[in-house]
């Protein structure tokens, strides 16, 4: 698939994937403003900001004409925001590009944090913060940052603290976006039947004025540990969901190919090492995941589950054993073709639509500076040997390296920590 990139004279960059059978055109501007930005006071304020951006415009005063005008074209339309970078999409027809490219454009630049509208969302996003702290399975993924980069913008929560939240004031959101919304840090993306020509001729004439400012960086990340490390939230659940999870990479990183294949052994389908011994033989919970989450200046490799709560102690052996194996032994032929085929179809099957493309293109801009292909990311895939993966699992499965975090009707970890080690 074929894409253009071309940089504004104020450094915006402008990435256009030209899709011309598919019918409907995605419009995606992502801004290196996360949580990483953030200072401890002010935790929390990057994510309201992007709850703040749908609360109106100059152009557009309420949140309701923005969604107004957004569904009667049909249009699908959210934003997120992750540690670091925060985006605004819009998809729909194609026929109806400029009209969400203006929205979203709108969104992005131009939005006022109407007062009443802030002290209204400080309830929405509190209750945002209760629903994900009521989803175990969800919150483990924050306690995992906790435990692994403790009071640092790496471990703090997206979504901040809820005194955070309630403490905000409409110039915090006002001075923030000057500091990071700046056309040099952003990326704007359209993928779907749409040209060059036509994206180029409304990014010029919206964006092509918008100054440059001095973004400001953020701080860097600081890791320290010499020994297996855990952190458990008691909570009656009916299963325990747990994160294992050791220190790896950066996203700048070239042993992340082999990285994603490690991960796949253990966890990609239903034929993987991990799905096959915890579901179809020990039969104790229902999903099982194994990645590598990597960021611009540090990464760590997780295995997460949820599981019958009498068995957890089972189970955490049972994964560490199959950490183990990939140690010892290297992996046969026939599996090392299969988990490269899984990823390889798996990454194509979800490149169908157009938001996707416009976030695996506009990710890798934003944040690497470069930008592979499908069949360029199949093809570092295809080269992978056993015996990286082998050599791999050396250096990363160390129990030095091993974290653990966990909520489930548990209230010592130290009935854990005798536990943890490959």
């Amino acid at each position: 698939m074929k894409f253009s990139k071309k940089v504004l004279k104020n450094g915006l960059r402008v990435i256009t994937i030209p899709m011309k059978d598919n019918p409907t055109a995605t419009v995606l501007v992502l801004v290196e403003a996360g949580s990483k930005y953030e200072t401890k006071k002010i935790n929390g304020l990057s994510h309201f900001l992007e709850h703040m951006c749908f609360k109106g415009t100059t152009k557009r005063p309420k949140a309701t004409d923005i969604s107004k005008e957004l569904d009667a074209l049909g249009s699908q339309y959210n934003a997120f925001t992750a540690q670091e970078y925060t985006g605004y999409y819009a998809k729909s027809d194609a026929r109806h590009f400029r009209q969400i490219f203006d929205i979203v454009s709108d969104i992005y630049l131009n939005s006022t944090f109407p007062d009443t509208e802030m002290q209204k969302e400080k309830g929405v996003i509190i209750e945002e913060i209760n629903m994900y702290e009521d989803m175990p399975n969800r919150h483990v993924q924050d306690l995992i940052m906790k435990l692994l980069y403790g009071d640092q913008p790496a471990g703090w929560n997206v979504a901040g603290e809820k005194k955070n939240i309630l403490s905000m004031k409409h110039g915090d959101f006002v001075t923030y976006k000057k500091k990071h919304y700046l056309p040099e840090a952003t990326v704007l993306i359209v993928a779907g039947q749409v040209t060059e020509q036509e994206v180029l001729k409304e990014v010029n004439k919206v964006f092509g004025k918008v100054p440059r400012g001095k973004k400001v960086g953020k701080i860097k990340v600081w890791e320290i540990q010499k020994k297996p490390q855990a952190l458990v939230a008691f909570k009656k659940t009916d299963q325990t969901h747990f994160v294992l999870g050791v220190r790896s990479y950066d996203l700048f990183n070239k042993k992340n190919t082999v990285l994603t294949m490690l991960a796949g052994v253990l966890g990609a389908g239903m034929s993987s090492r991990l799905f096959v011994k915890l579901r179809e033989e020990m039969g104790v919970g229902y999903y099982v995941r194994a990645y590598n989450d990597a960021y611009t200046d540090h990464g760590f490799f997780q295995i997460s589950a949820g599981v019958d709560n009498k068995r957890i102690k089972e189970v955490i052996k049972a994964v560490l054993l199959e950490c183990r194996k990939l140690k010892e032994a290297l992996i046969s032929k026939e599996e090392l073709n299969k988990v490269k085929e899984c990823l390889i179809g798996n990454m194509k099957l979800s490149l169908e639509s157009t938001d996707d493309i416009a976030n695996f293109y506009g990710g890798q801009e934003l944040l690497k500076r470069e930008i592979k292909n499908a069949e360029e990311k199949a093809q570092k895939i295809r080269k992978v040997s056993a015996k990286q993966i082998k050599t791999l699992a050396n250096e990363i499965f160390k129990d030095k390296k091993l974290n653990l975090a966990l909520i489930g009707p548990f209230k010592q970890k130290s009935e854990f920590l005798k536990i943890l080690k490959f």
